[in-house]
């Protein structure tokens, strides 16, 4: 990915709330009267690229302003003790593989990913999610093999995605691919076979950190609309 690119990516809940973080400050030290602030807040909220965040805060002077690169933006749901070590925990993994046969499987919440998960959709669907996942090793593989049937793998922000597997009148979504991990996350790579059927990637965050992230943005609407009445006050005088 080059950097060309970065200007064309999606911006994310957090990178919104960076920006309008940076803003608030900006309106406390005096560099913004609440008219720039409210307008740029709005912009702030309607962006949807780094691009279109980017010029928010360019002539602020103040130190991280611009929305960060890819690899910084993906820190949205870091592990509990704010490194990705505790999660690579080595030794075995809690579960090696899963079979859905005209039927279904998960595998969530809290547990060991192996080295090498297997896994195996006919007629069927399975869904395996890592984001409240330790790994047993830095690198760990997941073989998908989906016949008329489909594998969901959900990834937490910060992780690595390789995806190497093969369709045939089927597919591997590789939208994941190239995304940069953290230093010290996990790699996970996906491989396997898909006929007439499919193994989907997404990166998502955990329940409470989407929950966080709709408590900022309802605490930033409303310090907007207060700073509006505080303004409508003023001028009424």
């Amino acid at each position: 990915m080059t950097d060309d690119a970065v200007p064309d990516l999606r911006a994310s809940d957090a990178d919104r709330e960076r920006v309008a973080e940076v803003l608030r400050d900006a309106l406390a030290e005096g560099r913004l009267d609440m008219t720039e602030f409210e307008e740029r807040l709005e912009q702030t909220y309607q962006a949807r690229t780094y691009g279109e965040l980017a010029p928010i805060t360019r002539d602020l002077p103040v130190a991280g302003v611009t929305p960060a690169p890819p690899v910084v933006s993906l820190r949205k749901d870091p592990p509990a003790d704010g490194s990705w070590a505790g999660r690579i925990t080595g030794g075995e993994g809690s579960s090696t593989w899963a079979v859905a046969v005209m039927s279904g499987f998960q595998r969530k919440g809290r547990w060991i990913v192996p080295r090498r998960f297997n896994c195996f959709a006919f007629w069927g669907g399975g869904e395996i999610d890592l984001r409240e996942a330790d790994f047993a090793a830095g690198e760990v593989e997941i073989n998908c093999v989906a016949i008329m049937g489909g594998v969901q793998i959900v990834v937490p922000p910060g992780v690595e995605v390789v995806v190497r597997g093969i369709g045939i009148m089927g597919g591997f979504d590789q939208r994941e691919t190239g995304v940069p991990g953290e230093p010290g996350a996990p790699r996970v790579i996906v491989t396997g076979f898909a006929f007439w059927g499919g193994v989907g990637v997404e990166r998502k965050l955990t329940r409470a950190a989407r929950r966080q992230a709709k408590l900022e943005r309802k605490a930033a609407r409303a310090e907007l609309r207060e700073g509006r009445r505080d303004r409508d006050r003023h001028l009424g005088h």
